[in-house]
């Protein structure tokens, strides 16, 4: 098991913080790994992330999104996913860089998905490129879930 580290950068490439977790694939397409969520807990209204619970995450050379699958740290259970909308990810040997731009969509297990953040994507001083290909990344996302390609293979309605 090879340790990769994951570098949150904001929408200036500004960085954010660092974690570290452990590769699982590397394609030509995209880097994913497995990661512990180490924060303390988090109630978002949507979903509860707790301390432990278990996140594989996939960074994806060419969209301009990662996909975060978060499992409850006891029960296993599937919570859904997160998924940050970014520029695309700067793959190295043993790290990934993605320049968060505020917008998130969130799938629940059962396929519903919910857009979070307009208001922060809203405030940035984005290109209208950058704002076009955050648009159409949560499009690709919707579309994904909807037809339950991976990682959304899972959803269950």
């Amino acid at each position: 098991m090879r340790e990769f580290t994951v570098i949150k950068r904001d929408a200036f490439s500004r960085s954010v913080f660092s974690y570290t977790g452990v590769l699982v694939e590397r394609t030509q397409g995209f880097v994913c790994i497995d990661a512990v969520f180490e924060l303390e807990d988090r109630d978002l209204g949507y979903v509860r992330l707790r301390r432990g619970d278990r996140f594989r995450e996939w960074f994806y050379v060419e969209q301009w999104f990662n996909i975060f699958r978060v499992q409850d740290a006891e029960s296993l259970a599937l919570k859904g996913w997160y998924c940050n909308i970014t520029r695309p990810p700067v793959i190295a040997e043993a790290s990934v860089t993605a320049d968060d731009l505020g917008l998130d969509v969130f799938v629940f297990p059962a396929g519903e998905t919910l857009l979070l953040d307009e208001e922060e994507f809203a405030q940035l001083k984005l290109s209208p490129r950058e704002k076009e290909k955050a648009w159409q990344a949560v499009r690709v996302i919707e579309n994904w879930a909807s037809r339950r390609l991976p990682p959304f293979d899972e959803i269950r309605s």
